[in-house]
């Protein structure tokens, strides 16, 4: 135990968030430094339980109280030696992942959980600073052929595990460059690119091939991925996103929140000077209330909207965990994100339990208003309140409501996977699809879920790849008995 008095001793503490004024000028990310000694100290208040709780809410597994311990006692190099034990990626987890671990804290029962994401974004940090995170190449190359299809957090997850197991791994991304939506989804002041380049970098150092601008289903067929490699991972995450149909949802002006936050994106490459879907000198709204829904204000307030408005079907979440959601289950709460902080100080809303009943629109077909009106809850099957009706300016819209599964279209229907209920690929316990030598992992398997899911998703996929090429597998498979698909 790190230090037997520092739950007791030490209040949670986190860095903090440039001023609004100054950290909406530019799209750096928003947090600053965390002063020398403070992350040790917020380290000490792991009180290594008996009974790790937080193993059981990181769906990786994540070695908590040993790198806490490590990090109270200075010992960095080692620290990430532990985490890299389990996680490919902790600089992507440890700034976008809503840390189900914190959630499953035990000292969260009735104080303030620790820091446990915030020490893990710190040890990454160091590292790379330090040169102590270099390319591992496989000592020994089998001469087998593995394909990966997406090259988000599952499929690089999925392809560094092979490589290092000595296959030959070549990934696919439809895109122009390599991230899936970890590049041109997530803005940059949530996390720079940075990050991505340097692991695409250690990846290529390691073996790893990188094929961009390729989309598999169309440029190269299911069969011909059959026939050329020894097997195929499908980490192409569920791209089809959920719409609103109501009348005036074809003017001019309303989008999808992944066709609006990826020109943002491109600008930041250096690929735009401006994005051809601007926010500025316009009334926005945001239709959904999740992390989405906050990338899209963020967005738009850096792009100097006028006024910007979120919206959301759900009831207000409470600030505390309630009864029907207790420890360690993961709480829905109300959350400041950083973008919610910069719309509360530039006037913006967020407005819950309300529905999109129309779009209205100016004599050219944009849009120039949203009707809305007040709903009851799940129990009531979001039924309108009468008399609550009214209308809102919106001269951009996005819709960031979530995903309902793969792209059907194309790969998935060429290889003849099976599908679930949910339009989902079907996976065994071993993330072997229907098709032999064909795996799926993250979102286009699960489902539209978190980065940590998606990572230790294709490390498991990982794992049952090469148990199918060499008969057994050293690689580790980090899901839970519990979580893992079914087929």
């Amino acid at each position: 135990m790190a230090d037997p008095k520092g739950f007791l001793t030490v209040q949670r503490e986190l860095p903090k968030r440039r001023p609004v004024d100054v950290r909406i000028k530019s799209w750096s990310e928003v947090y600053e430094n965390f002063g020398e000694g403070k992350l040790e100290k917020q380290a000490s208040r792991c009180m290594d339980c008996g009974i790790p709780f937080c193993h059981q809410g990181c769906p990786l597994g994540n070695l908590i109280p040993e790198w806490n311990d490590l990090v109270y006692r200075k010992d960095w190099q080692e620290a990430i030696e532990r985490l890299h034990a389990t996680n490919n990626f902790p600089e992507f987890t440890g700034r976008l992942c809503p840390a189900p671990c914190e959630s499953a804290c035990v000292l969260g029962i009735n104080q303030d959980p620790v820091t446990i994401k915030r020490v893990e974004v710190e040890i990454i940090d160091r590292a790379w600073a330090e040169g102590w995170v270099g390319p591992k190449p496989p000592a020994v190359r089998t001469g087998r052929k593995v394909a990966v299809v997406g090259s988000g957090p599952a499929g690089l997850a999925a392809a560094q595990q092979l490589t290092r197991a000595g296959h030959d791994v070549r990934v696919y991304e439809r895109a122009d460059r390599i991230g899936g939506l970890l590049r041109y989804g997530i803005p940059e002041f949530k996390m720079e690119k940075r990050h991505v380049d340097r692991r695409v970098a250690q990846m290529r150092a390691e073996g790893t091939d990188f094929k961009t601008s390729v989309n598999v289903g169309a440029d190269v067929t299911g069969d011909e991925l059959r026939e050329k490699y020894d097997a195929v991972v499908l980490a192409g995450g569920a791209t089809v996103w959920r719409d609103l149909p109501v009348p005036g949802r074809d003017l001019k002006g309303i989008y999808q929140a992944m066709e609006y936050l990826p020109p943002a994106n491109r600008v930041q490459e250096g690929d735009f000077d401006e994005s051809p879907i601007s926010a500025a000198g316009k009334h926005v709204v945001v239709i959904g209330g999740g992390d989405t829904g906050a990338d899209c204000i963020g967005t738009a307030i850096r792009q100097g909207a006028k006024s910007i408005t979120q919206l959301e079907i759900m009831p207000m979440p409470p600030a505390a965990r309630p009864d029907s959601q207790p420890w360690p289950t993961y709480p829905m709460l109300f959350k400041m994100e950083s973008a919610h902080e910069e719309l509360a100080e530039q006037g913006g809303d967020r407005l819950y339990a309300v529905s999109t009943t129309e779009f209205a629109g100016d004599a050219d077909g944009n849009v120039r208003a949203l009707r809305l009106v007040e709903v009851g809850g799940p129990e009531t099957g979001f039924q309108p309140v009468e008399g609550t009706e009214r209308e809102i300016p919106a001269e951009l819209v996005t819709l960031a409501m979530g995903f309902l599964g793969p792209q059907k279209e194309g790969l998935l229907e060429q290889l003849g996977v099976e599908l679930d209920g949910r339009g989902n690929v079907v996976r065994d316990a071993d993330y072997a699809t229907s098709v032999e030598g064909v795996f799926a992992a993250g979102d286009m398997g699960r489902g539209q879920s978190l980065i940590v899911w998606a990572i230790a998703e294709g490390r498991a996929a990982a794992h049952g790849v090469d148990k199918f090429l060499a008969g057994e597998s050293a690689l580790p498979y980090p899901i839970p008995p519990t979580a893992r698909p079914i087929a």
